[in-house]
């Protein structure tokens, strides 16, 4: 069974989460307020954030929303991009984060992503001591292939630790986590929550007017999206939504939150107008059949076994 998140009141960690990369840095705070106010306003209880993020102004402009609202909703930040996963890094970066936010706990604490030369025991025994502590509810992966999170689900079953959640990238133009990753999840019980459902804009359809974001400033987005196929899907999404008298982006995010293993997408975006079509998801009616027609404008990536014949 799929872990079922909660915040610390109990509610239920909403379907989608909003993920708050763009605080303090293309968004500004009066920006970042009304983001935040939409999703709340939209049913919103899932706030994603990272020790990494804008220099430490994303985890202080959330810290200073939430407020009195901090038992109803669920607060996940991320430790580990840079220096490492090591107990002495973890812990100086999440005493960091704590601070910023202005809390003594948070729900979800994620390894932002694997780090090959510290020990995963080291790593996991840390991960323990906080949560035993009271400072961690769930404990989270980012960025790791399948066979990095089943070693850590090992290692972590000796300090009778479970991985609650992970955060791997998946799109319309990034489909290799259904190869491996989201069925393993599915089978160890581990909730899902994908990361750029919009292929960093690219599925929103602007760049295919002309837009400009971070497709066009940044070079590692330019490049993770920069495939000629996936410039093709795009234009084809755009299509189908104009057909349907939709937003793409809905259409994306909602074909995302449509995967069997409920997956519960993160968006996010600069501005409160832009957030709007990627909140709409939230009660779009996707038909099978629709998602079909999505899933058909993009390449399904090849299985995890060359024995084609034995596939079911």
């Amino acid at each position: 069974m799929i872990c079922r998140l909660t915040s610390p009141n109990g509610t239920p960690a909403s379907s989608f989460a909003f993920g708050t990369m763009q605080f303090g840095g293309r968004a500004d705070a009066a920006q970042s307020r009304a983001m935040y106010d939409a999703c709340r306003a939209a049913g919103i209880t899932h706030f994603d954030t990272a020790h990494a993020y804008t220099d430490g102004y994303s985890e202080t402009l959330l810290g200073g929303m939430i407020g009195a609202e901090r038992d109803r909703v669920l607060v996940a930040t991320k430790v580990g991009y840079q220096g490492g996963a090591g107990a002495a890094n973890m812990r100086a970066q999440f005493d960091a984060s704590r601070r910023r936010l202005g809390l003594d706990a948070v729900d979800i604490l994620y390894l932002h992503r694997f780090d090959p030369e510290t020990d995963l025991a080291e790593t996991m025994a840390c991960f323990a001591k906080l949560k035993q502590a009271g400072q961690v509810r769930y404990v989270g992966l980012s960025n790791f292939a399948a066979w990095q999170v089943m070693k850590a689900v090992a290692i972590a079953a000796r300090f009778d630790l479970r991985i609650d959640i992970l955060q791997p990238m998946y799109s319309l133009v990034k489909r290799q986590a259904e190869v491996e990753i989201l069925p393993m999840c599915a089978d160890q019980g581990i909730a899902v929550a994908p990361y750029s459902p919009l292929g960093g804009g690219l599925l929103t359809g602007k760049y295919t007017r002309g837009g400009v974001g971070r497709l066009s400033e940044d070079s590692r987005y330019a490049a993770r999206y920069g495939q000629e196929w996936m410039a093709g899907t795009a234009a084809a999404l755009a299509e189908l939504a104009d057909e349907l008298g939709t937003s793409p982006a809905t259409l994306a995010v909602a074909w995302v939150a449509a995967h069997p293993c409920q997956p519960m997408p993160i968006i996010s975006s600069r501005g409160a107008e832009q957030i709007a079509p990627s909140l709409a998801a939230l009660d779009y009616d996707l038909t099978p059949e629709l998602h079909n027609r999505i899933a058909a404008l993009s390449p399904t990536p090849p299985p995890a076994t060359d024995r084609l014949e034995e596939r079911t």
